[in-house]
């Protein structure tokens, strides 16, 4: 997996090589223009058939970034535009240097040129331009944009042009993947490592594709940093996949109690049932209500619908619990919540079982976690698996979905850490978090995993891993990448639009048939 890093650890690299190493400055300034010179050139090669590039840049080093990146576009061959939000006497240090060396090329070329931006209107040099980069706003910068920034970013867009992000796009919180505006880039070039917004939340929208240029420090100091935050990688959903031995049998390949469904969500029950089955375990038993047994058992040939007596209410009550306590001493794995409702005799239900059995594995998804909101601190989460969206996440705490978003790895460190539980925070992306407060953001998937049920398949995935396996990190990481590549490989063969939930589930044996043949 990847190592995400914070703007600070960032910040203190680059003082790091300025006083220790004696790097000076300009050096990494220059060290970051050519890579991300070259990396443009790399990822986007119709670039070298372009007539004009234009470069909008700040008044800090982002801004230097760009005034020396322009050199390099003009010293091979170029025509640049450069717009620069900041008079002369608003720049200083490396990014003067910079500026000054760009501006007299600039005075020797004919096609080049160099706007001091004042308003709107200095910004239409760049509808002539088939590429523009971003060098306005580094990881310095904090809060929601201001003008002219706000207004630049607006304009900019609005235009067809290919964008190119310098370090991060402007607006983008590099920690917290926040921004009200923020630039959308078709490419960043991050510079010296990988931040951690750029992957989730707004930047995981907008950064486009990412790639590292590197500044001149080497791998050793960021070796010995600590982080808190990864970027999933295949080889790490390979690595979590549960080892089959060939001695095994139907009971000891895993056994998967799922307590899901309703009259008016039968469906998710037979998703996240038949789902653990698909992805391994040797049994999966479905609890469901009497009254509609038909639906479930017409549906699934292979998973045991085991009934309770519902009265005619189709749904769970507390009055069910003690049919169902055999079953759950039975089962290595109970998912728990896809489909159930949310009456308060459910929820009801749904708390007497977790407090009955504090030592039993539970994946806690959907409206089992709404029955949560407000007790679960009354609740021993420790070791439980929870797998809520960010709305359901957001309630479960008692804030607003915006509050969540705007700090979204903090919110789901703190959880972890005060209940001892993991958290599957599912999304684009979704993002797992163990006791320790480590976060793993998942790396793969597409928009069109947004439908019904897509939820329901993934915890019948995890339940049905973790009934083969006692890692639970790396299992709910394995299972995490491979729902979501099992979307992307129907997206190679399809579009993202006919993409289903069933269809994910019954890709499955593909996802992982594709991981092992990667690795093996």
């Amino acid at each position: 997996m990847i190592p995400l890093f914070s703007t600070d650890q960032i910040k203190n690299a680059d003082q790091y090589a300025i006083t220790k190493l004696g790097v000076p400055g300009i050096v990494l300034m220059e060290n970051a223009a050519k890579n991300i010179f070259d990396a443009i050139l790399k990822k986007l090669p119709e670039v070298s058939q372009f007539e004009k590039i234009g470069i909008v840049c700040g008044k800090g080093n982002n801004g230097g970034d760009g005034f020396a990146l322009a050199r390099h576009f003009m010293n091979n061959g170029f025509n640049v535009s450069v717009i620069s939000v900041g008079r002369p006497n608003d720049l200083k240090g490396d990014a003067l240097v910079n500026f000054k060396i760009a501006k007299n090329i600039i005075l020797k070329q004919e096609k080049s040129r160099i706007t001091f931006y004042k308003n709107p209107r200095d910004l239409a040099g760049l509808f002539e331009c088939s590429l523009i980069i971003d060098a306005m706003l580094g990881t310095g910068s904090e809060g929601d944009l201001k003008e002219p920034y706000l207004t630049i970013v607006q304009f900019m867009n609005e235009l067809s042009a290919l964008k190119v992000a310098v370090d991060i796009p402007t607006g983008l919180n590099a920690d917290k993947g926040s921004g009200d505006v923020v630039l959308e880039a078709d490419l960043t070039v991050t510079l010296a490592e990988f931040k951690s917004g750029l992957f989730f939340g707004k930047g995981y929208a907008f950064a486009g594709e990412v790639e590292k240029a590197s500044i001149g420090i080497g791998p050793e100091y960021f070796d010995n940093l600590s982080v808190e935050n990864y970027l999933v990688e295949p080889e790490d959903a390979f690595a979590g996949l549960p080892i089959k031995e060939t001695n095994i049998h139907k009971y000891s390949a895993g056994k998967v109690l799922t307590i899901a469904g309703s009259g008016k969500f039968p469906g998710a029950a037979c998703l996240a049932s038949e789902s653990a089955l698909i992805c391994g375990a040797g049994a999966s038993v479905l609890a469901f209500p009497r009254s509609i047994k038909s639906i479930a058992q017409v549906k699934l040939k292979e998973v045991v619908v085991d009934s309770y007596d519902d009265n005619g209410c189709e749904y769970l009550s507390i009055d069910n619990v003690n049919e169902l306590n055999e079953k759950i001493k039975w089962a290595n794995v109970v998912s728990i919540g896809s489909g159930l409702g949310r009456r308060e005799a459910t929820q009801k239900a749904v708390l007497k079982i977790l407090k009955t059995y504090p030592d039993k594995k539970f994946v806690i998804d959907a409206d089992a976690v709404f029955a949560l909101n407000k007790n679960y601190k009354k609740i021993n989460l420790k070791d439980k698996i929870l797998t809520p969206h960010h709305m359901e996440f957001a309630d479960l705490l008692g804030i607003s979905i915006n509050d969540l978003k705007n700090d979204l790895l903090n919110y789901g460190r703190k959880f972890v850490r005060s209940t001892s539980s993991y958290l599957v925070l599912k999304g684009a992306p979704t993002i797992i978090f163990n006791p320790a407060g480590e976060a793993f953001i998942n790396s793969a998937g597409n928009s069109g995993m947004a439908k019904f049920g897509t939820g329901d398949v993934l915890t019948g995935i995890i339940s049905g891993f973790l009934a083969q396996s006692q890692e639970i990190e790396e299992t709910l990481i394995s299972a995490v990448y491979l729902h979501s590549l099992s979307a992307d490989l129907l997206f190679e063969n399809s579009t993202e639009y006919g993409i289903t939930a069933s269809g994910i589930m019954e890709n499955m044996p593909n996802a992982i048939k594709f991981i092992i043949s990667s690795f093996v």
